[in-house]
Parts: structure tokens; sequence; C-alpha cells
């Protein structure tokens, strides 16, 4: 009899967690490994941990058979695709000077919360909520753990207007790779109807 496969979507995403979350919860562990061993060589060992949790949950998520346990709404399908609008938005400002940073403090990680409650208006399996909801909570948790370790939010220096087109440009073309390449790496065609 051989392991269900949900366990290993479920240690990809406690493994996923608990690198990205050392840092947060435990920045003095975090400064002694990399201490230890080098930052390079940290880095480049965080790096593979991150990519075994990914085959880790892309292993268990086309290994688990998909058991219906909510019907979605209706709408859920297109909700998601306006979700995912706004998520690599989100995502496309971390990275770049924007106004939007005087809002949000966490753009990427509520990105990431934006995501996972899109896709779980439209997917109503056992391993989506899993997937999904462990992605969601892992995110709000690192919001919180930041929070707590860095204090209050500063609030970035105001932007010239044209400073918020990076990411609605960036946002676009992430959002258009995803969306076409949604059948080939999820199996599923996001086409809403």
């Amino acid at each position: 009899m051989g392991l269900d496969p949900m366990i290993w979507l479920a240690l990809g995403l406690l493994v996923w967690s608990g690198a990205h979350l050392l840092k947060s919860v435990a920045p003095d562990l975090r400064g002694r490994l990399g201490t230890a061993v080098g930052e390079g060589p940290y880095r480049g060992l965080f790096s593979l941990v991150i990519l075994a949790s990914i085959a880790l949950m892309v292993i268990g998520w086309r290994s688990t058979p998909p058991t219906l346990l909510y019907v979605p709404p209706e709408w859920g399908r297109l909700a998601a695709i306006l979700a995912m609008v706004v998520a690599v938005v989100l995502f496309a400002a971390s990275g770049v000077p924007t106004n939007l940073k005087r809002v949000i403090r966490h753009p990427q990680l509520c990105g990431v919360v934006v995501w996972a409650v899109g896709h779980l208006l439209a997917n109503g399996e056992s391993r989506s909520l899993l997937l999904f909801g462990g992605i969601g909570a892992w995110a709000v948790l690192s919001m919180l753990a930041i929070n707590r370790r860095d204090g209050a939010y500063e609030k970035p220096d105001a932007l010239p207007f044209h400073a918020e087109w990076k990411p609605l440009v960036g946002g676009a073309v992430f959002f258009t790779v995803l969306y076409f390449g949604h059948p080939w790496f999820a199996g599923v065609s996001p086409v809403p109807f």
C-alpha cells in the first residue's frame, strides 16, 4: 500500500512554509545558519529546499485524484481570472517603486492571498483546498510574522503617478503568460465558460 499522494502535497507545503517563515519567525537562527555555512551556500541551499518543496507539491497535486468537497459558484472561474489580474499586479508592484506600497505593506504576499482565494472560488476539490488554502494561510502568517519582527510600517515617500505603469505593464505580461500557460503547467484551462 503506497503513501497517500496528499501527504506529498502537505509535506511540500510544510517545507515551503517552514523555509520561508524561518527569516521572520526565527531571524537569529537564520543568521546563525548563514554565518555557519556562508551567505552564498545558504542561499543555494534555500533555493534547493524551495525547489524540492515545489516538486513535492506538484507530485502531490498531480497524483491526488480530485475529490469534490464543495461546489464552487458558477461565477467562480470568472472571479478567479479577475483575482489573478489583481494578484499579478500586486506581485509586480512588490519589485518596483510604486505608490501602491504606501497603501499595502506586503504587495507580494497580498497577491498570494488574492491568488489563493480566487483559486478556491474556482476549485472545490480536497487537493485545491489543501494547496490554495495552505499557500494562502502561509502568506497571511508571513505578513503577521514580518509585521511583528519589523514593527510599525514606515510608508515610502509618494512617487509621481507614472510610477504605477511598471506594475501594471509587468502584471499584464505576467498574467498573459500565466493565462495561456495554465493548461500546460496546471493541466486545466482557465477559460471561464
